[in-house]
């Protein structure tokens, strides 16, 4: 059972990840430059991991946290490829 202030805390956590994932989204659709857009997916990326690990600790199993490394790992990745590609015009030389 889960005290009282992880009771209501919890949930209003994952609330407002939800509403950055949103606003992020919104930003990957309407960003005027791919600078944004991958400042964006990362952004998103970042909140879906903070997200996992929320979950993780409201179902208390470590499973999530598992998926929350993976993610970040293969965001970091992706934002690394992302910016190369944008710097250089190519990601494998």
């Amino acid at each position: 059972m889960l005290n009282p202030v992880l009771f209501w805390s919890l949930p209003l956590a994952l609330s407002m990840l939800a509403l950055a994932m949103v606003c992020a989204c919104v930003r990957l659709i309407k960003g005027p430059q791919a600078q944004d857009r991958v400042l964006a997916l990362d952004c998103m990326y970042l909140n879906g991991m903070l997200a996992i690990l929320v979950l993780g600790l409201m179902y208390g199993s470590a499973y999530y946290f598992e998926a929350a490394l993976l993610i970040a790992l293969f965001g970091f990745v992706a934002s690394t490829a992302m910016a190369k590609f944008l710097l250089r015009g190519e990601v494998i030389e």
